[in-house]
């Protein structure tokens, strides 16, 4: 009987099948083996006989036990004990060491003495290290195969070493806390997936913004590369929010938002932006003339069409809730200046929008509710657009809150910092109260009414109420990477 050749062959994970048990995937054939190789020694090893005798599929479990400390690098002394094992178990182990079992309790093998019985009997002349390797195969040493997984694992983190410097942090990071080691599990499938991350991620922040399934189209394997809940869309996102500063957070609407941040969009019709007497096209003009609001969608706004203009002033008014607007439509209609609605966190077609208003020269004024969230949307609007508050100081809060009265609900949430007017974060701390837009409705419209102050003179009026307060101008333009 040849040993070797009776084995099957190894399985897709490299184990084998010997003995009518299955040996673990560190027998694979092309490890570094423990000893000598079988095929070195094959002559010195009787295999008919270590078939009959070590290869009893009743000694499967001593075997086992032995490669194990020969994986890790344990010499073999001392015993391995079976607590409850069958007949068939005891009769192997009496065959092996030529006297009879015990009919009860736990059975016991001293390597020491099963080694020597191999050696006298001609069997494995080097010993049992020798022998259960001529049996089930060679053995990893466990210290080789984790030197060689690392090495394999820094392979897979090279490509990190091209990212500019503003994701070095998020490199290291991602080194550290085993999230590409959990998206896949071994060196191989890693590889791939980490290519991939930098090179989508050298190609942000996508300007201008583009539907997600067109950029992976353009920069990666396929259009659903980046699709919700695959390993490379949650390694991308990770590294987006690095480069882009997005804050922590849950849920689909955050995802959405978060690679928005990037100019990665679902797709560039359901980022929209709520206007309301822009011009520059017809469908404007038309809507402008009657005094009625206009949505515009990313993709009119990446398209062929131009930017829309502004009027003469050059002043576009930036609120943050629709109740604004829609009172601006309706009390002043046509004769209301350009405005621009964020309702909520400026989304994709708002910046493209704003962005390009302010680089044909319009003056952007900003207004949003009194209260921890909306500052938070107004600083976040500064980091993409220059803009200067409209009735938004410190001033204009501490008198909002006269106005309000006991009826105005308490802040929620942690505070937040107002670059634009440092006082405002301190006066919304002390009087601890939230002014919604709705609330400030009859001033915002006064402003946008005819015969108002021109929004310099507003300006120097409210610096001149508060000499306190730093002068409301925007915390920065945007770079050029952000453009």
């Amino acid at each position: 009987m040849d040993v070797n050749r009776s084995a099957a062959p190894p399985d897709r994970d490299g184990g084998r099948t010997w003995a009518g048990r299955r040996t673990p995937p560190d027998a694979a054939v092309d490890a570094v083996p423990y000893g000598p190789r079988p095929a070195a020694d094959q002559a010195d090893v009787d295999s008919e006989r270590l078939g009959r005798l070590l290869g009893d599929p009743g000694l499967a479990w001593f075997v086992d036990r032995v490669r194990q400390r020969m994986a890790r690098g344990r010499p073999l002394t001392g015993s391995v004990t079976l607590s409850d094992p069958d007949a068939s178990q005891r009769r192997a182990a009496e065959r092996l060491l030529g006297r009879a079992p015990r009919s009860s309790g736990s059975l016991g093998i001293r390597l020491a003495t099963a080694d020597e019985i191999l050696r006298r009997s001609g069997v494995s002349p080097d010993g049992l290290a020798v022998a259960v390797v001529a049996l089930t195969g060679p053995v990893t040493i466990h210290a080789e195969t984790r030197n060689r997984e690392e090495r394999a694992w820094e392979e897979v983190y090279a490509p990190l070493g091209i990212l500019d410097a503003e994701l070095a942090r998020w490199a290291e990071r991602i080194r550290g806390d085993g999230l590409v080691r959990r998206l896949a599990r071994t060196p191989e499938a890693a590889g791939p997936l980490v290519e991939a991350a930098v090179r989508a991620l050298r190609a942000l922040p996508a300007s201008p913004p583009t539907a997600r399934a067109t950029f992976a189209a353009r920069n990666l394997s396929s259009a659903h590369a980046l699709d919700e809940g695959t390993p490379l869309a949650t390694l991308v996102l990770s590294g987006i929010r690095c480069l882009t500063g997005f804050p922590d957070g849950s849920g689909a609407q955050w995802r959405r938002e978060a690679w928005a941040s990037a100019g990665l969009l679902k797709d560039d019709l359901s980022s929209t932006v709520l206007t309301l007497n822009l011009r520059g096209t017809p469908p404007l003009d038309w809507m402008a003339d009657a005094g009625e609001p206009a949505v515009l969608t990313l993709r009119s706004l990446t398209r062929r069409a131009p930017v829309p203009a502004v009027s003469t002033t050059g002043t576009v008014h930036i609120c943050e809730n629709p109740a604004v607007l829609s009172a601006a439509a309706d009390t002043l209609g046509p004769a209301c200046p350009p405005m621009v609605c964020l309702q909520g966190q400026p989304s994709a077609a708002a910046l493209i929008l704003l962005r390009g208003l302010s680089m044909r020269g319009a003056r952007l004024l900003y207004h949003g509710d009194f209260d921890w969230g909306g500052v938070r949307i107004a600083e976040a609007l500064a980091r993409k657009v220059p803009w200067r508050p409209w009735r938004y100081t410190a001033v204009d809060y501490r008198a909002a809150v006269v106005t309000a009265g006991a009826e105005a609900p308490d802040l929620t949430g942690p505070p937040a910092a107002t670059p634009w007017d440092p006082a405002l974060a301190v006066a919304l701390a002390e009087c601890g109260v939230r002014v919604e837009e709705e609330a400030v409705l009859d001033e915002l419209l006064t402003d946008l009414g005819p015969g108002s102050l021109p929004p310099e003179a507003r300006l120097e009026s409210t610096a001149a109420e508060d000499p306190t307060s730093s002068e409301p101008l925007t915390s920065r333009a945007p770079s050029a990477r952000e453009r």
